[in-house]
């Protein structure tokens, strides 16, 4: 178990904050009696200075005359309550909310005992009665003073751990419940259709060949969308244990892009339209594929699953200098305002799509493949209205040598 500081320490840097030279002087002769190897006495008369210089010690000693006295932190402060610029227990609590770390030892007299017991309320960690500070009893003081400040930090930080933990453990209990309810959710109708072509299949009467082809377009449908689900659900997963890295290959990226628009041709159905257009330099570069292909393919089907029809969407991608930028706009149902700022938690889906199926870990992948770019996204909507989204990635062109 690590010792307190006040025990390893060799040299205890102490801020004398007193604006009587004859009390100052009698402190500053009894540090030298107890032990003068051990102690480095700063001395100021205001609490401006003092605040100022403790500020300053928290910088790295940038100010020269700190330099001088070789000063990287205090370690302790001996408060008087009154002085030229505050008075009472005024002058802890605005020493306190500037300083809120280094421990304090009030100073006071004969007749301020009860104040300072309000002193230790209030968060000084002792005092000291001028007319009876001996030999012994400062630097004990001081002692006590800052281990039992380090034991108050050492318990705040605990604290603080025990909180964190606390509120990561409700996380992944409302992850496990989104995602119970994600899967008994979206594998119950691919599962349905399943039984009731098994079903159909096991009649005895043949099908007409018109129902059983209707039958086997939409169990191969409901097993893409189960696959689709299990792939999110594992990237997810792999990307939390950091088994996904940036791996950039050479890439003709107007080539990709449009590959990826006629795959979701093909498995989203043909009655919408997606414009594309790019400029610049976008034809030999080098970008991580599969990272790419997560952030295009589930922008372009949020955009399709979220637009009418008949109302296009827009993609454009423009090559500037070392950076791409893709844009995908539609003209859909927009994002209500008090859902933004949850949009790229998991599972969450939107207040407003109702009975569109999805399972909330779009954009959840998204913002993970477009960190893993080192790249940025930013998302505007409006309800109604429409949503457009710009990613922009790092990009690294290849040149080639032409024959």
């Amino acid at each position: 178990m690590k010792e307190f500081f006040s025990m390893e320490k060799i040299k205890i840097n102490v801020l004398l904050v007193e604006d009587n030279p004859f009390d100052a002087e009698l402190l500053q002769r009894l540090f030298t009696r107890a032990n003068q190897q051990q102690w480095q006495i700063i001395h100021v008369e205001q609490l401006s200075e003092a605040i100022d210089i403790c500020t300053r010690c928290a910088r790295t000693a940038e100010n020269s005359s700190l330099s001088k006295l070789n000063l990287s932190q205090i370690d302790v402060v001996l408060l008087d309550l009154s002085l030229p610029d505050s008075m009472g227990l005024d002058t802890l609590e605005e020493f306190r909310i500037a300083v809120p770390d280094i421990p304090v030892v009030v100073l006071t007299g004969l007749n301020d005992e009860k104040i300072a017991l309000q002193a230790l309320a209030q968060g000084a960690q002792d005092y000291l009665i001028k007319d009876e500070i001996k030999i012994h009893s400062l630097p004990r003081a001081i002692r006590y003073a800052i281990e039992r400040a380090e034991i108050i930090k050492k318990l705040r930080e605990s604290e603080q751990l025990t909180r964190e933990a606390l509120l990561k453990e409700q996380e992944l209990n409302r992850l496990k419940t989104s995602f119970v309810a994600m899967l008994s959710h979206e594998f119950r109708n691919p599962l349905s259709t399943f039984c009731t072509f098994i079903e159909l299949l096991q009649l005895k009467e043949k099908l007409p060949e018109a129902c059983r082809d209707l039958f086997l377009k939409r169990t191969e449908k409901a097993l893409k969308q189960m696959l689709k689900l299990l792939d999110e659900v594992l990237f997810i997963s792999q990307s939390e244990i950091g088994q996904f890295k940036y791996q950039p290959v050479a890439l003709n990226l107007i080539n990709f892009c449009e590959q990826i628009i006629e795959s979701l041709r093909f498995s989203e159905g043909k009655n919408y339209t997606i414009n594309f257009t790019y400029s610049g330099e976008c034809h030999q570069v080098e970008m991580d594929e599969e990272l790419l292909s997560y952030i295009l393919t589930n922008l372009l089907s949020n955009a399709i699953k979220y637009s009418p029809a008949e109302r296009p969407i827009s993609f454009d991608l423009n090559c500037q200098g070392r950076v791409a930028i893709f844009q995908i706009k539609d003209q859909g149902v927009g994002i209500p305002s008090a859902d933004k700022k949850h949009l790229f938690e998991t599972f969450f889906r939107g207040s407003n799509v109702g009975k569109v199926p999805g399972t909330g870990l779009g954009l959840a992948i998204v913002k993970k493949c477009v960190e893993l770019h080192q790249g940025s996204i930013q998302i505007e909507s409006e309800e109604g209205v429409g949503t457009t989204v710009t990613v922009t990635l790092p990009l690294k062109l290849m040149h080639t040598n032409g024959a």
